[in-house]
C-alpha cells in the first residue's frame, strides 16, 4: 500500500497529467507539420489520407486543429 499522503498522490498526478498534454501538444504540432509537408508534396488532403490509410476529415482536422493554435491562423491545407 501507498504510504504517500492522498493530497501528494493527487498533486503528483495533476503533475504528471500537465506534463503528459504538453507532449501530446508537442506530438500533435509535429504530426501536423508532417501532414503539411505530405499535402505540399502529394498536392491534397485526400492524397496525403489515401497514402496513410486514414479518411480525409481526420488528415483535415489534425491539419486545422493546429492551423488555429498559430498566430493569425493561417496556413497551407487544401481539400483537393
Amino acid at each position: 500500500m501507498d504510504a504517500k499522503p492522498w493530497r501528494e498522490r493527487v498533486r503528483e498526478e495533476d503533475e504528471l497529467v500537465e506534463q503528459l498534454q504538453l507532449l501530446a501538444a508537442e506530438s500533435a504540432k509535429r504530426r501536423a507539420e508532417a501532414l503539411r509537408e505530405g499535402v505540399d508534396e502529394l498536392g491534397s488532403v485526400a492524397e496525403v489520407a489515401r497514402e496513410l490509410g486514414k479518411s480525409w476529415n481526420a488528415v483535415y482536422n489534425a491539419l486545422k486543429k493546429q492551423e488555429k493554435r498559430l498566430p493569425g491562423g493561417t496556413g497551407g491545407a487544401t481539400t483537393e
